[in-house]
């Protein structure tokens, strides 16, 4: 990838970044692990992201 991004895409790619972090541990206890893992959670080097 370049190391020049556009502005836009370079957001695109934060919110990305962001939506592949894992579920907080406070909400696994509040929830009684009923929520254990992120359904969103995405590997960065086997799935390819579409930011344009």
């Amino acid at each position: 990838m370049a190391a020049r991004k556009h502005s836009g895409r370079k957001i695109r790619l934060l919110k990305k970044a962001k939506q592949t972090s894992p579920v907080p541990a406070w909400i696994i206890l509040r929830t009684k692990r009923s929520v254990r893992t992120n359904p969103k959670r995405r590997a960065w080097r086997q799935t390819d992201v579409e930011v344009g």
